[in-house]
């Protein structure tokens, strides 16, 4: 178990936002795809892995005022439409600030946070989030 868990910790997709850049045509994509959807066969060999910045800018948003039992989350919290500076869209939670302060336009930075728990003692399930800048 223990090695298990040490290895799913060590993944490089972890702890970091991976997309793919096409070599083609300098499009990046998240997450991850095999063929560019604008060079198609052209693209095919040419998906190289790209590490994301993790920064970008609300470009829409929505404040959850209700949440089912599933989700356990405290409400209300925002769900964001975010353009990361490397060109993709992406939708994650805004955590840590007050939903009144999130705006269009305004910047953030993506974080780490624990997203579920299987049971009480069971897997943790962490994912990406952001926060305002």
């Amino acid at each position: 178990m223990t090695e298990l868990s040490r290895i799913w910790r060590e993944t490089e997709y972890r702890y970091n936002l991976i997309g793919y850049k096409c070599k083609n045509c300098n499009r990046t994509y998240f997450p991850p795809r095999d063929i560019c959807p604008y060079c198609h066969r052209e693209s095919i060999g040419k998906m190289e892995k790209f590490k994301l910045s993790g920064n970008g800018e609300i470009t829409s948003y929505s404040i959850v005022h209700e949440s089912s039992s599933a989700f356990k989350r405290q409400v209300p919290y925002v769900m964001a439409l975010i353009k990361l500076n490397e060109g993709p869209v992406i939708t994650a939670q805004i955590v840590d600030c007050d939903p009144d302060n999130v705006e269009i336009g305004k910047k953030v930075h993506m974080a780490f946070r624990k997203i579920r728990e299987d049971g009480t003692n069971g897997i943790i399930e962490y994912g990406y989030k952001f926060k305002l800048a």
